[in-house]
Formats: structure tokens, C-alpha cells, sequence
């Protein structure tokens, strides 16, 4: 049985998948979750809450990515979530860079099973939403399918029961963040292989999927998939997603339709404060592959990076571009 609430998701990008990025996504696909960015305990419990937190209604389904090995510190931030009306509270053990290591958060966190387990189950008690964990096949040199194994069964222990798996090993010696999204090989068969071995749970899958077709091929084995890169730089292809992973009609019609709707979100956004480039660079995509979208995204480069840059930059690039 397919769990659709996690059937097609949107990735947590770190710089990248903000509240600007997300509503652009949400014109194009209103059936799939989204994921903020990794936000730290500490930003959350003792930060600007109204930068970290604030998302536009029409992101929901919506669920906040918190980074943190400290189970006290988790449990009240997934209160303070729950309070702020998101949907999912996510626990990241997948982050592989060095900044967040030595804070004993992301990937790290694999080899320590244990502690995970501690943390998922005080984040439960302390909110109703779903509380779920986003992992590697593993880390450095633990032994692949039985580590994997070994993990999530001490996590689905707690009542844990969706893992989003990042279908590659993080290498946290020796390699870059952005290595660590490149050289470590694709193992989608160990992902198939831990849903054959738990089918009680919700497994979803992410790494590497670019494109629906290939989507569609996983789910007849997992219950979801992730998609991140491929939706930040070719982000139209996300408008058949309704259409052909849900059976509901899709929200746009064309990419114009989508542009358009962006730019009464900028705005308003511009009215209320928000400078025009921290929305517009999320959106340079979408025409990608038809006739004017270099131009397009030369405009916007160019004339939004103007402090006083207002929506109508975006309003001159669309006239560049042809979708036929």
C-alpha cells in the first residue's frame, strides 16, 4: 500500500529550499511535501523564530527539518513546530559537512543509533505531528545493508515509522558536502531491500532521481521519493506531478501561468520589505530548455540584484522568452 502523504517530496537544501523557493515550488505541484531547510535547535529555541520559522499557508503540506543530537532541546522544538502549524518534524542524520559534525548532527548520527532512538522518541512525546528521520545508507565504513538495518530498526522502535533514505553512503573523512552528493554510488537496491524487510514502514527514497519516469519505477517498489537539485534547476517538470503521480489535475497550465503567480507573490513580498533578488533567484529554471530562457535569467541576474529592484524586473524577463 502506497503512503501518499509521503509520495512525491521536495527536499530540505540547505540556502536553497526557503519560504520563497517553497511557494514557487507549491505553484507547480499542490500535492507534494515540502521540506524547509536544516534548522538548528539552537536557531530555533534561542533565534529570530519569525526568520527561521515563517511559511506561507499555501506551503502545506509542510515539514520543518531540525538539526540536533540533544533530546531536550529536540523535544522543544518539536513543540514549538506543532505551534507553529507544521505537519512533519523532520530529524536530520544525513548532513554529512564538517560544520555540523562537530555539533554531532547529520550523518554522524548514524553510529549512534542509540542516541537517535532517545531523540525521535522525547520529540514524540512532546508533539502530536509526525516525527520522522531523513538518513544515509551509511557512513565511512559501516558495513552497508546490516548497519542500515540496524539503525532503523532501534529508530522504529520509538513508533518511528518514516525514513527518507538517501540512497548513498556519507563519507565524512575525506570528502566534501558537495562530494559526498556526487561520488558516493547510487545503492537503490539497498533501499528496496530495507522496505522488503520492514514493510510496515513508510520508506522513501531520495538521491539522484531526476526526472518523473524514473519516480514512477521506484514506487512500484517504495512508498515515496525525494527529489531535490533536479526541482531547484529544472523546476517545471514538477507541474506533471499532480497529474501523474496523484490522479489530480495540475495547478498551472503553463509556464507563464506559474510566473505569473510568482509575481504577485513577489509582490507583496516587495511591499512588505523583502528584496526582490532573495525570491527571484529561485525561479532562473523555469524556462529551462526553451527559446529565450538564457536571456530570461541574464535579466534577472542582472536587475535584480538591484536594492531597489522591484517585481517588474520579472515582468520584463517574461517578455523574453517564448514557450510556443
Amino acid at each position: 500500500m502506497q503512503h501518499l502523504s509521503h509520495r512525491f517530496c521536495l527536499a530540505p537544501m540547505m540556502d536553497w529550499s526557503d519560504k520563497h523557493c517553497r511557494y514557487f515550488w507549491r505553484q507547480l505541484t499542490e500535492k507534494s511535501r515540502l521540506y524547509t531547510e536544516m534548522v538548528v535547535t539552537g536557531a530555533i529555541i534561542h533565534g529570530d523564530r519569525e526568520r527561521f520559522l515563517q511559511f506561507n499557508n499555501a506551503e502545506h503540506p509542510i515539514a520543518l527539518q531540525v538539526g540536533g543530537s540533544d533530546p531536550a532541546a529536540l523535544a522543544q522544538c518539536a513543540r514549538i513546530a506543532q505551534n507553529w502549524g507544521y505537519d512533519e518534524i523532520n530529524l536530520n542524520c544525513g548532513c554529512p559537512s564538517d560544520r555540523v559534525q562537530n555539533g554531532m548532527i547529520g550523518a554522524i548520527l548514524m553510529s549512534k543509533p542509540e542516541l537517535v532512538a532517545e531523540c525521535i522518541d522525547a520529540m514524540q512525546k512532546a508533539c502530536d505531528i509526525p516525527v520522522t528521520v531523513k538518513h544515509r545508507i551509511g557512513i565511512d565504513d559501516m558495513e552497508d545493508y546490516e548497519a542500515l538495518s540496524s539503525f532503523v530498526t532501534t529508530v522504529a522502535q520509538t513508533g518511528c515509522n518514516t525514513f527518507i533514505v538517501h540512497a548513498r553512503k556519507a563519507w565524512l573523512k575525506g570528502l566534501s558536502p558537495k562530494e559526498n552528493r556526487e561520488i558516493p554510488p547510487l545503492r537503490y537496491d539497498l533501499v528496496v531491500q530495507l522496505k522488503k524487510a520492514f514493510p510496515h514502514l513508510n520508506i522513501v527514497i531520495n538521491g539522484g532521481i531526476n526526472c518523473l519516469e524514473q519516480a514512477e519505477t521506484l514506487l512500484n517498489d517504495l512508498d515515496g521519493v525525494m527529489i531535490g537539485r533536479e526541482a531547484y534547476h529544472n523546476p517545471f517538470f514538477l507541474a506533471d506531478v499532480d497529474q501523474k503521480l496523484f490522479g489530480t489535475p495540475n495547478p498551472s497550465a503553463n509556464r507563464h501561468e506559474v510566473l505569473d503567480k510568482f509575481i504577485h507573490y513577489a509582490e507583496q513580498q516587495n511591499a512588505a520589505g523583502t528584496r526582490l533578488h532573495h525570491m527571484s533567484r529561485h525561479i532562473l529554471g523555469l524556462y529551462l530548455g526553451q527559446k529565450g530562457a538564457r536571456a530570461f535569467r541574464r535579466h534577472i541576474t542582472i536587475h535584480a540584484a538591484n536594492r531597489e529592484a522591484s517585481a517588474e524586473v520579472l515582468r520584463e524577463a517574461k517578455q523574453l522568452v517564448d514557450i510556443g
